[in-house]
């Protein structure tokens, strides 16, 4: 069995999670790529993760302005970080154009939550510390090349926007503060696209 195929089933978990969209208590299914992370940061456990990729967090409908402003700050940062390795290091041109679209749209998207988080009373910062497996993604990119890069980025970017979709859907539908619910509800389409582009390729 080649790296290559070792590379996606070892993703295979990811997607199969992703899939469920239980937006919490993913710590005894969360695969970490092989990879292992030495200095997460302790505030890493307080359901700031990425759109769901949380080890202990909280479920996306009873997320409060504050829970839901650090999941999309992270997510947002996670994107962003990712998208300019794969800029620097994806064999192919289609995902060097999504990587560039990943780090200009979550940029516009950052600058727009915390607008819309300062809108709240009293004002939300949002707080990006990044999941335990953001940072173990971030490090399996970091050290993938060629092909095996390619393959990692594309399965942890379908499933990091499956996941963002079923927060933003949870908290446009529900959320506690109004400012916020609308920011929900506009970035629904753009994380809707890039699902589907990711997913297509």
């Amino acid at each position: 069995m080649t790296k290559k195929h070792l590379l996606i089933l070892g993703a295979l978990p990811l997607l199969a999670l992703g899939a469920c969209n239980n937006g919490g208590n993913d710590s005894a299914t969360v695969a970490d790529n092989g990879a292992t992370v030495a200095n997460a940061p302790a505030d890493d456990m307080a359901g700031n993760g990425v759109s769901g990729m949380t080890d202990n967090s909280v479920s996306a409908t009873s997320m409060t302005g504050q829970d839901f402003a650090n999941t999309m700050a992270a997510s947002d940062a996670y994107e962003i970080a990712a998208g300019k390795l794969a800029q620097q290091k994806a064999t192919t041109a289609a995902l060097k154009d999504f990587g560039t679209e990943m780090v200009e749209d979550h940029t516009k998207s950052t600058d727009k939550l915390k607008a819309a988080a300062g809108k709240a009373s009293p004002a939300i910062t949002p707080a990006p510390a990044l999941t335990d497996e953001q940072q173990a993604n971030l490090q399996t990119l970091q050290s993938a090349t060629g092909t095996d890069f390619d393959a990692a980025y594309k399965n942890q970017q379908v499933v990091a926007h499956e996941k963002a979709l079923a927060v933003l859907k949870a908290y446009a539908g529900s959320g506690d503060v109004p400012a916020l619910r609308a920011f929900a509800g506009e970035a629904q389409d753009v994380v809707s696209h890039h699902y589907d582009k990711i997913k297509g390729m």
